[in-house]
């Protein structure tokens, strides 16, 4: 039998306070390369990236637009869908990127099928996640790391949480 990557996830409305959610994870042991996000084309930060224009842009904006960008490039990846993504760690390599061959654009239902998530779940999330919000994914070697990533992510106000297996994963 093959082994089985666990996983942690919570979705959060896009008002809450990411910096906070991402130190809570990494204050409980969990690094950022094992911290992948998929945000709201609509979510703050998305506006941000979407608008990042460094040739047209006053010098202290770009500072600030590039801290945004470095810190995002510091997890395992971050898909913001018709956006764009930033992948840092090869466990989330081909799930952000979809199936080879696939129409389905990165941050799709496909991403998060890659992640582990059941069809019928990453096309709600998908249609959930095109309005508003953050899903917040934390992928673990061991079942009670995750149960503790649950904790973590129910403590910093996740509307919805849940546990995963994912194969793939687990390989990398």
């Amino acid at each position: 039998m093959a082994a089985q990557a666990q996983a942690a996830y919570g979705i959060y409305p896009d008002r809450v306070a990411l910096n906070d959610v991402l130190n809570t994870l990494n204050h409980g042991g969990f690094h950022d390369e094992n911290i992948c996000m998929m945000l709201s084309p609509t979510h703050p930060i998305a506006t941000v990236v979407r608008e990042a224009n460094v040739l047209n842009a006053e010098r202290e904006e770009n500072v600030a637009t590039a801290g945004l960008i470095g810190w995002l490039a510091k997890f395992g990846a971050v898909v913001i869908p018709t956006v764009g993504f930033f992948i840092r760690s090869p466990r989330f390599f081909h799930a952000v990127l979809a199936e080879k061959g696939s129409m389905a654009p990165c941050g799709s239902s496909r991403t998060l099928v890659g992640l582990g998530f059941p069809e019928r779940e990453a096309e709600r999330f998908e249609t959930r996640l095109r309005d508003v919000g953050v899903l917040v994914y934390v992928s673990c070697r061991e079942s009670a790391k995750t149960e503790w990533a649950l904790e973590l992510l129910r403590g910093t106000g996740a509307e919805e949480t849940g546990t995963l297996e994912n194969e793939e994963l687990a390989a990398v």
